[in-house]
């Protein structure tokens, strides 16, 4: 039995499986690629054929237009199977955004995942996290240290609630990533008996609506409304969600004296948050913190574990202990949007 090192490897455009010839959320464009999710340091446009879930192939042409999502898309629903080159290709629930998989492979009796990026925590927008049995799981690592250990989603929603009961003269702006964050607070605050409008920052509105159209209802969604120079600020009271610092642009100054939010998992630490002026930080990631990825590693129970991207040393030296071989694989270009620090802000019409 082949292990898994022998026809799974790193090269220039990310992590290749030889006997099935294609490669697993490559960062530029293969011939041919399987896709976990659809955030852009996963996704990237002009392969040549891309085989993932319905959704995800949804989000990609949505993010890059249906000629730049793959010459040829190929959709598959989770638990479906595929055979390429007598390699098993198989896609489960990884928990992390609509339509986010793991990539499940088999090859003459081993069995590699590839974890792509996930989550444990519940979340009313996706599909939970599935774990694989395996002889090598290759997981992210963004937030594996352990200071980060998220506390409960409803705890952090709470905090936003009674912010707005205390300061109803005040908009509460919250940055937010477009994909996958944005309508997972969305979600959650209408599971909290939020049932007013949520105003939404331009940038926001597209992947709602697509959200919406895959069946994921979102309540009562409106545009933050245009205003005249020299108009009062509006919008006291309510909340507004926008790419992460928007509030620093001048699409801010239409809010009533806002409340600067942003829900991340780096909320956690706090010179991060008091460097950007976040006035309500909320510890709300779509990431498995510290404590879900080693229970992760445990659960999947494989002897062997490659880190793709983020705290690698920290991770692979606490798997140590637990008598599994670690590795970091280095490849470049993950990680780059996450939890969207690195996503641009893009301005509404003014």
């Amino acid at each position: 039995m082949p292990h898994p090192a022998t026809w799974l490897r790193v090269t220039e455009a990310g992590l290749y499986c030889d006997p099935g010839d294609f490669h697993i959320d490559p960062t530029r464009a293969v011939p041919r690629a399987v896709i976990t999710h659809g955030h852009s340091d996963h996704a990237r446009p002009d392969h040549g054929a891309v085989l993932a879930t319905a959704e995800t192939l949804a989000i990609m042409r949505a993010r890059m237009g249906d000629d730049r999502a793959g010459a040829a898309q190929q959709a598959m629903a989770p638990g479906e199977g595929v055979m390429r080159n007598g390699v098993g290709i198989r896609l489960v629930p990884a928990g992390h955004v609509l339509g986010s998989a793991q990539v499940v492979l088999d090859w003459q009796g081993s069995r590699a995942v590839i974890s792509g990026d996930y989550k444990r925590r519940p979340d009313p927008t996706c599909a939970p996290f599935e774990p694989v049995a395996c002889d090598v799981f290759v997981t992210e690592a963004t937030f594996a240290l352990p200071v980060f250990r998220h506390p409960p989603v409803e705890q952090e929603v709470a905090k936003l609630l009674e912010s707005l009961r205390l300061f109803p003269d005040r908009a509460h702006v919250i940055g937010v990533y477009s994909l996958g964050k944005c309508q997972r607070l969305i979600a959650l605050l209408r599971r909290a008996g939020w049932e007013r409008p949520i105003y939404l920052h331009g940038a926001l509105m597209a992947l709602c609506a697509l959200y919406e159209e895959l069946g994921v209802a979102l309540g009562p969604l409106l545009p933050v409304p245009l205003s005249k120079r020299g108009a009062p600020p509006t919008l006291a009271g309510e909340v507004v969600l926008a790419p992460p610092s928007a509030e620093t642009t001048p699409w801010a100054r239409r809010l009533a004296e806002p409340v600067v939010c942003a829900a991340s998992g780096w909320m956690r630490v706090r010179q991060r948050a008091k460097a950007r002026g976040i006035e309500l930080p909320l510890i709300i990631s779509d990431h498995a913190d510290w404590d879900e990825l080693l229970a992760t590693c445990a659960e999947v129970e494989a002897p062997e574990v490659w880190v793709t991207h983020g705290r690698e040393d920290a991770l692979i030296h606490a798997l140590s202990l637990r008598d599994v071989r670690g590795r970091a694989l280095h490849l470049v270009g993950l990680g780059e949007e996450d939890e969207g620090e690195a996503a641009p802000v893009e301005t509404a019409p003014a």
